[in-house]
């Protein structure tokens, strides 16, 4: 028996009736053979880590563009959250931990520099309009590796395309789109609180006695309540289902939407288009690995690709070497 089985089996063992068994997969689209050491959904895993996808994270805005501090979230450290809740969830409701783990770590692959700004400032350009959720899934089939893409199994992908709207196939999928929402609904405000923007006294009272008077504390709760209410799907119960409401409409009107959090966005929206509109009208300056897709897919599906996968700090350096005029050296 390799590794593997032994690993089949234990999921056989431990997890319940309604979870995503590796040895169950729909597949990939193409057949590889089985790893001795790793199940299918530990594969899908492992390729995400080691994407440069998932590297360039760490440089794409959560909520504040081009934060002046060490300790405010990125996309990657919004990533790793989200993965964190998530496995616990599924690890207490006996789901499979390797199918949630790498959905979570995929869900923001497909994400553009500075956040939403930059979701929007593409979504305005493109044909069909651009949404990040399938972004992340086109990432792992048509970009990444050099067009060749990442070949994961069925049941990732589709929670990665799941994890903002719809509803998933599996409940490992469901999980990941509860604790997205519960990650960043409550790191957002911690990191608003650290920005000198909003204060614990601006949760309303409600929320702070019934969900506690911290992160940790707010998260903890949330995280308790889906383990409880779940079962044959994904839930939350009410109270926590409203509360869970409430709080992500005082985010949006207290935060997504403060103009002191949000006051460079408009800046950052127009550099995308820019940078969108010069790569669409010049591809034959996009890098090598997109003429596959300039030649099948056209300029601007190419150029949206490209400047999708753009780091903030790189879509900036890219925006200066175009349109700012150097300075002459002596």
């Amino acid at each position: 028996m390799t590794v593997r089985e032994r690993t089949q089996n234990n999921e056989r063992l431990t997890l319940c009736e309604k979870a995503a068994f590796s040895e169950n997969t729909r597949g990939r689209v193409v057949y590889e053979p089985p790893c001795e050491l790793r199940t299918e959904y530990q594969r899908d895993r492992d390729r995400v880590i080691h994407c440069a996808s998932f590297r360039r994270l760490k440089h794409k805005t959560q909520v504040f563009i081009a934060p002046e501090g060490d300790h405010y979230r990125t996309r990657l450290t919004h990533t790793l959250e989200v993965s964190q809740i998530a496995r616990t969830v599924a690890r207490a409701l006996r789901l499979n931990e390797d199918l949630t783990e790498a959905i979570a770590l995929a869900h923001d692959l497909g994400h553009t520099p500075f956040g939403h700004a930059g979701e929007r400032a593409l979504n305005s350009c493109v044909l069909g309009g651009f949404r990040h959720y399938e972004q992340s899934v086109r990432v792992v089939e048509r970009i990444e590796k050099g067009g060749k893409g990442l070949n994961l199994t069925y049941e990732v992908r589709n929670g990665i395309l799941c994890h903002t709207g719809g509803q998933a196939d599996t409940l490992e999928g469901r999980i990941v789109k509860f604790a997205d929402k519960i990650a960043y609904m409550n790191h957002d405000f911690d990191d608003a609180i650290k920005a000198g923007i909003l204060s614990e006294e601006d949760l309303p009272v409600e929320l702070r006695e019934q969900l506690g008077h911290s992160k940790s504390q707010r998260i903890n709760r949330f995280v308790h309540a889906l383990i409880d209410a779940s079962g044959e799907d994904i839930r939350l119960d009410p109270p926590y289902d409203m509360l869970f409401d409430e709080m992500h409409r005082f985010m949006n009107r207290h935060l997504y939407t403060n103009p002191v959090a949000k006051g460079e966005e408009h800046k950052a929206e127009s550099l995308i288009q820019t940078l969108y509109d010069y790569f669409q009208k010049h591809p034959d300056l996009l890098p090598e690995e997109y003429r596959a897709i300039l030649e099948q897919e056209g300029a601007g599906r190419a150029a949206a690709d490209y400047v999708a996968g753009m780091t903030d700090r790189y879509a900036v350096y890219m925006y200066r070497e175009l349109f700012i005029p150097k300075s002459w050296g002596i």
